[in-house]
């Protein structure tokens, strides 16, 4: 039944594309990539190699002018040694409320996980949009942390998920003007201890855009506001995020960024910013890799600055460096170098690294990984 289903997904689009002039009112497209990774720990004991060959497909019917339906099916296969046993943990990270996926395959180091993602009805008309199902919710404004996503916090690690994650979750829209809009978004739970629920506001002033946003997010009262305008040519953006527990014995949280990014006429491109976190951490590197993500713990540390530039050297080929370095006891230290290359129209090739650095007695790397990406979209 699984290969069934996994078979009527996968296949069932490519259908629909060769049917595209006959149903002019579909929409689809997707990728194919393949992602081959080293990790490489300081004792260098061994070299963890793995792979992964990741399909998605988006596709969406507009029934008519008002009602759209839109379901994407993401399917990954991974193997290698690192993999071996990690079957559930991967179907268990991937939902929301409902079970919209499937390990079709766990065998040792071989394990094939398909999903739906994105899977919503939208009612559009006038200055009202209703969207229920699964989706993403991005309330999101600053360019790299956002303490106003409560809905779907991302980590910026995982540069092989460009979607990012979605909600099962209710939200209504209402538009009073080109500049403003109100939206409430709640959503699906069974036990209120889980419920996420909010309000969220946005204007325009002084050729600003503004958002204020209240709700509930678990056992917190969430407050937050965001901006995002310019200072002469260069954007500026910002969010506060401000978490009060419900509970005596659980602690408040405040978090906030800021960030300016600017183009120059000679095709570089720099992104700084800063991060605040109340409830942050002065522990070892580890942290990096075992915190429980959230709006309000974007990053295990108190404070932490991020630096990043790219450079197009040619119209086909683009790099980029980005520097997270927060300064405490060890100095913990993320590199992210990137290389990308558009070999076709639709082919597009990535060498991307993640090395950390961080101090006892000296200065070290305890892990550096490597990603060789291939994609092809259509």
């Amino acid at each position: 039944m699984k290969l069934f289903t996994f078979l009527l997904f996968t296949l069932l689009p490519y259908f629909l594309l060769a049917q595209e002039d006959k149903l002019k009112n579909w929409a689809l497209n997707g990728y194919v990539k393949n992602l081959q990774t080293i990790l490489i720990p300081n004792d260098l004991d061994f070299i963890v190699q793995q792979n992964l060959v990741h399909n998605r497909l988006n596709f969406k019917w507009y029934l008519n002018n008002n009602w759209t339906f839109k379901s994407d099916l993401r399917t990954r296969i991974f193997y290698g040694q690192y993999f071996t046993g990690f079957g559930e943990s991967i179907d268990d990270v991937n939902n929301d409320y409902f079970d919209l996926s499937t390990v079709l395959v766990d065998k040792q180091s071989f394990i094939v996980h398909t999903m739906l993602d994105r899977l919503y009805m939208e009612y559009s008309k006038d200055k009202w949009e209703v969207r229920l199902g699964r989706h993403r919710i991005n309330w999101g404004i600053n360019t790299f942390w956002n303490p106003n996503d409560i809905f779907n916090a991302f980590a910026f690690t995982d540069f092989d998920y460009e979607e990012r994650p979605g909600s099962d979750a209710l939200r209504v829209t209402y538009f009073p003007s080109y500049t403003s809009s109100f939206e409430i978004a709640i959503k699906a739970f069974e036990k209120w201890e889980d419920a996420v629920a909010a309000m969220l506001w946005k204007t325009n002033k002084w050729n600003y855009d503004f958002q204020f946003l209240a709700g509930v997010v678990k056992e917190d009262i969430v407050l937050g506001t965001g901006w995002a305008g310019n200072i002469k040519n260069a954007s500026f953006k910002g969010e506060l995020g401000y978490f009060h527990a419900m509970k005596e014995e659980d602690e408040n949280s405040f978090t906030a960024s800021i960030g300016v990014d600017y183009s120059f006429k000679n095709g570089i491109y720099i992104n700084g910013g800063l991060l605040y976190n109340s409830n942050g951490t002065t522990s070892p590197i580890s942290q990096l890799f075992s915190f429980e993500l959230s709006a309000k713990n974007l990053y295990p540390y108190t404070f932490t600055i991020f630096g990043q530039t790219s450079y197009a050297f040619t119209p086909l080929l683009n790099g980029g460096l980005a520097l997270i370095y927060s300064p405490n006891e060890v100095h913990p230290l993320f590199i992210n170098p990137t290389i990308t290359y558009s070999i076709q129209q639709n082919w597009d090739i990535d060498l991307v690294g993640q090395v950390v650095y961080n101090q006892e007695d000296v200065f070290k790397s305890p892990l550096q990984a490597f990603f060789l990406r291939l994609k092809f979209s259509f």
